[in-house]
Order: structure tokens, then C-alpha cells, then sequence
């Protein structure tokens, strides 16, 4: 619900603050006045894009401020995915700013246009014109009838299962493009594969060959140095090794006058073990070690092979190439084994549509139950608003494919004359017409739950006299169980409001301001005096005025 509209510096409006309340309340006001301009200020927190041209003073910013009861909307959850705090008592504020740009808030978190318009969408219907042209839109047709059914929650489910179903879908359509061209590609990649695959790579295996290929090549240098390096240690006049076996005697001479002599032969005995086993491996590995060209020339024809894969499909390591050939493998079986894996997900798809359709025929038989419900309340209203002779039809065919909303196709027809054949509303129907059927059908919806505030401009246009009054009727009726606002010309209805507001304008000194104020009960009677009669005012205005606000 509305609880208060704030709009400072647009269009012709200084500084305006409106209290709403609950049931009917109706904006009258003379032509020019301003009407239209509260709901363009509205529209800019409902999300809709903004223009400069419409800041009052230039140089100032637009603030348009609206304060909303949300606890019945069912928003929180909506609120908690976008990071916005969220309140029964909500504000949502919009700021047009004079270089152009624009901001908007939700009790004062930044948000986007988008989220303004998603939940805006469920706080206010506004209702003009040319809102009628839905009554040729089917997906409007088919909310009517949901709403009054009240199948949300079948909705919900259903909308579940078909997008699992379209993504399901989309799944075997994409595995079928791939899998046409894995079969044209099959040949290439069987030959990559048997490549990689005879190649027999073993990871780490570069290294090793690197390193090998390094000593196989270095060998006379390597034994050379070898040798000299054992004939130091152990084998030369003086080695190494035999004068540390001197040194540990000596030291054994003398330990029993240091306090550490134990342990320096310790350490000095493990010194000589430890190049003793030096020198018995280097020797090993010289005696190993012979310039062989046949090794060099096998090593090197490895590499040159794992050298030429990797630069064939453009890969660093050998690792790499062993990936290759595995995922290679794995397309190799997708190809093979083709014809398995999508006749498994043609069963999965069959077994989603025959859930699908269930669920179709679950919601079908829902909506079905309400079609004589919504074609007698809205001829029966129809024949109040002096249409005594409507016909509204639901025309319903059931498809043979899923859509979001199921396999139903709804329309609206309608005849409004004695005999005549029900068509689409728009190509039959009169401007009056048309608006007298969309205010029935939304006087049929304003009995569900959690509707928005629905703001009606001038929907009046086009009737008088008793159709007047009895559209009247059922704004007030509908303000019973919704907020209902209407902007209207006529008396007939605006006497039927719970509140009232006057929309007026004042000449300044250099520019007109438009300005609304509540009107109390006597300032009513003036006002709907002035409806009926014009600006001179008569007594027998003024008591027909007060006697219709009385009844």
C-alpha cells in the first residue's frame, strides 16, 4: 500500500507531501491542473527512465520519495538476493540529478532501474489508457484467470520442471552439434590419438632423457675427472683417505688430554668413512661410464620425437601431450559410444514430459473450474455498467506443446450487442466499452490477495450519467479488500472516495506551481458542486453535491 508520495522540483511541482490511506481515494482537479504529473513523478520510482527536461528549476535536483506498506507482497526473498535491506515499511527514493543522471534507493542501498521495476511491478498497477491494449495481450488473459485460480504455487512447480525440461533439451541438441562434428573429425583424431598412443610418453620422462642425453655426451670429460678425483682420494702416493687414518691415530694418541679428544675422533672417523664410500661410488660410476654413440643416438631420437608432438599441437610438457591424448580418447568413446548416451537422455526427456504433462493437465483443470466463475461475474458486471446484453467468452484450445505457462491457449472475446459474435475484444469493442470491461475484470482480481495499489487515470473517459455511478461503485467496492486511487473528471465518482484530493495550480511571480491538498468534507461539496455545474456556483449545485455525498 501507498503510505505517502514526496515529489520536490518536477514538472510544474515546487514541493508537494501526499498521506494515503487505505479504501478509495480520488484525485479530481481542472484540465491542466497537474493530474497527469503526479503520475509522471510516480513512474520515476516505479522504475521508468528520466528526463531532464522535466526538472522544474534546472539547477536543482528531483526527488521523488515513496513511502510503502510491503508486508503482504512476499518481496523478502527478493530484497535478500539483491543485498537491500528489507522492511515492511519501505522507502523507495528516486533522484534526477540536473546533469542528467539519475539514482535511485531502497531504504537508502543504491539500486539498480531493474530492481526498481521488479518490485515496483508488485506495489503499483497504474491504470490509464493505454493499459487497455492487454486486453489483446493473451499472457494478460492468461494472469487473470491464474490469479482467480490461484495457481501460483502449481505455477511455480511446473515453471521448475519445464525449465529443467528446456535446459534438458538444449543439453541433447548440443551433445547432437557436437557429436556431428567429433564424426566428421573422427579419423583425424584417431590418428592424433594413435600417435600420442605409440609414442608410449611417460610423464617426467623429458627430465630424465634431458639429463641423460647431458651425461651420455660428456662422458670421456666426466670419467677423466672422475678418476682424478677417486686418485686423490685413495689411490695417489699420499690419498687423502690414508692420511686421515693417520690423523684419527694421532688423535688417539693425545685424546686422553682434551677435554673433547673422543669427539673430535668421531667426527674426524666419520670424515674418513664418508670419502671412503665417495670414492669406492665415484669409482663405480667411472668404471660405469663409456662414450657410447649408439645410447646418445637413441636418447636423442626420444627427444626429438617428444620435441616435435609437443610442437605439433602446441603444448610445453609431456604431461601436456598425455592429457591430449587422454582427452582424445574420451572424445573417441563419446563418438563410439554416441548412440548410448543420448538414448539415455531421450529416456530421462521422455520421462520429464511425461511429469510435464501431468503437471499441464493438473493446471488445465484448475483454470478450467474458474472460466464460468469469471464469465458470469464479468458479464453480471458488465450489465451494471449498462452493457445489458454482454457476452464474454473464454476461449480455450489446448496445445500439443509446452510453453512457460503450459499447453492452455486462452483468449477473450466479446460481444457487447444482443446476437452479436463474440470477437477479440479490441476489434469490436468501443473505447467506452473496452474500459468498462478492463475496470470489471480488475474489480474481479482486486478480490485476491496481495494485489497492488491500482491506480486508475480518468478509466472514466467516454461514460456518464448512471455508468458513471456505477463504476464508481466498484472502485469503492474494490477499495474494500485494495488500495484503489482514481484520477477523475466526473462527480459521479468522485463522491464514491473514501478520501479526496484536489489538484490545483497557483500563478507566481515568475512561473505557475502546481500544488494537492486533501479536501475536507465541506470542501468536497464545493468541489463536486464545481464538477457539476462549472465554475459559477449554484445552490441547487451545492445541495446536489452534498446529497451525493451523503448517500
Amino acid at each position: 500500500m501507498l503510505k505517502s508520495l514526496s515529489i520536490s522540483n518536477y514538472a510544474l511541482i515546487d514541493k508537494v507531501n501526499i498521506l494515503f490511506d487505505s479504501g478509495l481515494s480520488v484525485i479530481t482537479g481542472e484540465t491542466g491542473a497537474g493530474k497527469s504529473v503526479l503520475l509522471g513523478a510516480l513512474s520515476l520510482i516505479l522504475g521508468q527512465r528520466s528526463d531532464t527536461n522535466v526538472l522544474l528549476d534546472k539547477d536543482q535536483k528531483c526527488v521523488v520519495e515513496g513511502e510503502f506498506y510491503i508486508g503482504n507482497y512476499g518481496l523478502i526473498e527478493s530484497f535478500r538476493e539483491n543485498d537491500v535491506d528489507y522492511d515492511e515499511v519501505t522507502i523507495i527514493r528516486r533522484e534526477l540529478l540536473p546533469s542528467g543522471k539519475s539514482r535511485a534507493f531502497v531504504n537508502d542501498t543504491p539500486v539498480t532501474l531493474a530492481f526498481l521495476k521488479n518490485i515496483s511491478a508488485h506495489l503499483i498497477d497504474v491504470h490509464s489508457q493505454h493499459q487497455n491494449l492487454l486486453l489483446d495481450d493473451s499472457g494478460f488473459h492468461m494472469m487473470v484467470v491464474d490469479t482467480l485460480a490461484d495457481n501460483k504455487a502449481l505455477l511455480a512447480d511446473y515453471k521448475r520442471q519445464f525449465d529443467a525440461y528446456k535446459a534438458l533439451q538444449k543439453a541433447i541438441d548440443v551433445m547432437i552439434t557436437e557429436n556431428d562434428k567429433q564424426k566428421a573429425d573422427l579419423d583425424y583424431m584417431q590418428f592424433q590419438f594413435e600417435q600420442l598412443n605409440s609414442a608410449a610418453l611417460k610423464a617426467g620422462e623429458q627430465a630424465e632423457l634431458e639429463q641423460s642425453l647431458q651425461q651420455l655426451s660428456h662422458a670421456e670429460e666426466i670419467k677423466i675427472n672422475l678418476v682424478e678425483v677417486v686418485n686423490h682420494l685413495g689411490q695417489e702416493p699420499a690419498p687423502i683417505i690414508d692420511l686421515l687414518a693417520d690423523s684419527v691415530n694421532k688423535l688417539g694418541r693425545i685424546a686422553n688430554y682434551l677435554p673433547d679428544g673422543e669427539e673430535l675422533i668421531q667426527r674426524l672417523e666419520s670424515a674418513r668413512i664418508d670419502l671412503k664410500d665417495l670414492a669406492e661410488d665415484l669409482e663405480a660410476r667411472s668404471e660405469d661410464l663409456d662414450y657410447n654413440p649408439e645410447q646418445i643416438q637413441q636418447v636423442q631420437e626420444r627427444l626429438d620425437l617428444i620435441y616435435s608432438l609437443q610442437q605439433k599441437h602446441h603444448v610445453e610438457t609431456v604431461e601436456e601431450l598425455i592429457g591430449l591424448k587422454d582427452e582424445l580418447q574420451q572424445n573417441i568413446d563419446k563418438v563410439n559410444f554416441f548412440d548410448d548416451e543420448l538414448n539415455a537422455k531421450k529416456e530421462e526427456l521422455q520421462i520429464m514430459e511425461t511429469q510435464l504433462d501431468k503437471a499441464c493437465k493438473t493446471i488445465t483443470k484448475s483454470r478450467t473450474k474458474v472460466f464460468d466463475v469469471v464469465k458470469t461475474n464479468i458479464e453480471k458486471q458488465l450489465q451494471i455498467l449498462g452493457i445489458p446484453h454482454a457476452n464474454f467468452v473464454i476461449q480455450h484450445n489446448v496445445s500439443n506443446h509446452f510453453t512457460a505457462d503450459g499447453k492452455d491457449e486462452i483468449e477473450f472475446l466479446f460481444a457487447g450487442n444482443k446476437g452479436g459474435q463474440p470477437a477479440p475484444i479490441n476489434k469490436v469493442a468501443s473505447g467506452g466499452e473496452i474500459s468498462r470491461v478492463m475496470l470489471s475484470i480488475k474489480s474481479l482480481l482486486s478480490a485476491s490477495k496481495g494485489l497492488p495499489t491500482i491506480i486508475f487515470d480518468e478509466i472514466d473517459t467516454g461514460v456518464s450519467g448512471e455508468v458513471a455511478d456505477q463504476m464508481g461503485g466498484i472502485m469503492s467496492q474494490m477499495g474494500q479488500s485494495m488500495q484503489v486511487i482514481s484520477i477523475t473528471h466526473l462527480p459521479q465518482i468522485a463522491v464514491k472516495g473514501n478520501h479526496h484530493f484536489k489538484v490545483y495550480k497557483t500563478d507566481e511571480a515568475e512561473k505557475t506551481i502546481s500544488n494537492i491538498r486533501k479536501l475536507s468534507h465541506e470542501d468536497r461539496v464545493v468541489e463536486v458542486a464545481k464538477m457539476l455545474s462549472g465554475a459559477i456556483l449554484s445552490d441547487a449545485a451545492i445541495e446536489n453535491a452534498r446529497s451525493l455525498l451523503n448517500n
